[in-house]
């Protein structure tokens, strides 16, 4: 696909940073939010604005959502002036949400009987990443649609994976949630500890780095853990949602899971305690408190940021595919 005709609904911390690349890399792109100031900051960088999301469905190629909740995507598209209504033959609609796979293949019907087609498009990597345009997709659905997209999925991020049938990328994704979240609060309970044992907390953070304690969530959140803002540009209320999503297809399937649910339990004891917006990596305050200690360090970022050029887009083929 060669399209450079785009629109795209939800300008929240991810939105912004995938909005901003594209107009980075000279793609027209017209954007909706119900945050106005947000809107107008992107047309004052030379997007277009569309007052319903029928409006943006017929201007475009392509229809990308990003937004905070399957209800949200629902709303958006199923509206009697939404998405659904102003879409036609030959378009594309890439979710970009973290959401459920019945809810995405739910609206895929809707957006099918009006002769487009559709992609569930989950990111991983953090803001930074997709602000870079080295953010890793996957990408659920037909092969041919898959096929139309990737030139553009290329631009949105670097690595790509067709990972299957409309659905599956959004199992896909709120696994890799759940794994993300278990290693933060792991990486909690590790900071803390060495905190509370007295062992300076930047030779700690080396220390798991160069180990094989490592992890991506360590050189990220870590750092913005020890630099005290705690800002990962991701929210209590959004983790619980994704790990919640993870814990019900193991419930569906009848696996009888330990961990999810104490990540869950632990969870929402933080969004009691601090609030649903709270930043999740705060997550460390309640073992902060309760051994009345502060986890910091020297030197390390408020927030993260990608300085590494833009690495060129490609998919990512499974060893099953290419015969190793």
């Amino acid at each position: 696909m060669t399209t450079r005709r785009v629109g795209f609904i939800g300008l929240g911390n991810l939105g912004s940073a995938l909005v901003g690349n594209l107009l980075r890399n000279g793609v027209e792109v017209t954007v909706r939010d119900l945050d106005e100031e947000k809107v107008a900051s992107f047309v004052d960088r030379g997007a277009q604005r569309a007052a319903t999301g029928r409006e943006l469905a017929e201007r475009v190629d392509v229809v990308i959502t990003c937004l905070p909740s399957p209800a949200a995507s629902a709303a958006v598209l199923e509206a009697p002036d939404g998405v659904v209504a102003g879409m036609g033959p030959g378009q594309l609609w890439l979710e970009m949400s973290t959401t459920d796979a019945a809810e995405i293949g739910r609206l895929a019907q809707l957006v099918e009987a009006r002769g487009a087609s559709a992609l569930d498009c989950p990111v991983s990597g953090g803001c930074h990443r997709a602000a870079s345009g080295n953010i890793s997709i996957l990408a659920g659905g037909e092969r041919s649609a898959f096929e139309r997209a990737l030139p553009l999925l290329c631009i949105l991020g670097c690595q790509i994976l067709h990972t299957g049938p409309l659905g599956s990328a959004s199992v896909l994704k709120v696994m890799t949630n759940f794994l993300c979240t278990a290693h933060l609060i792991a990486l909690t309970e590790a900071l803390t500890t060495m905190q509370v044992a007295g062992l300076d907390m930047n030779t700690v953070y080396e220390a798991i780095r160069i180990s094989s304690g490592n992890s991506f969530v360590h050189e990220t959140e870590s750092q913005v853990i020890l630099n005290g803002s705690r800002d990962i540009n991701f929210t209590m209320d959004l983790v619980i949602k994704d790990v919640g999503l993870f814990d019900a297809i193991a419930q569906q399937h009848r696996v009888p899971l330990e961990l999810s649910p104490l990540v869950l339990q632990i969870f929402r004891d933080g969004q009691r305690r601090y609030g649903s917006r709270e930043l999740s990596p705060n997550i460390i305050r309640r073992l902060e408190e309760a051994c009345g200690v502060r986890v910091l360090g020297k030197g390390f970022p408020p927030q993260m940021v990608d300085d590494t050029p833009k690495q060129a887009g490609c998919e990512v083929i499974p060893r099953s595919r290419t015969g190793l």
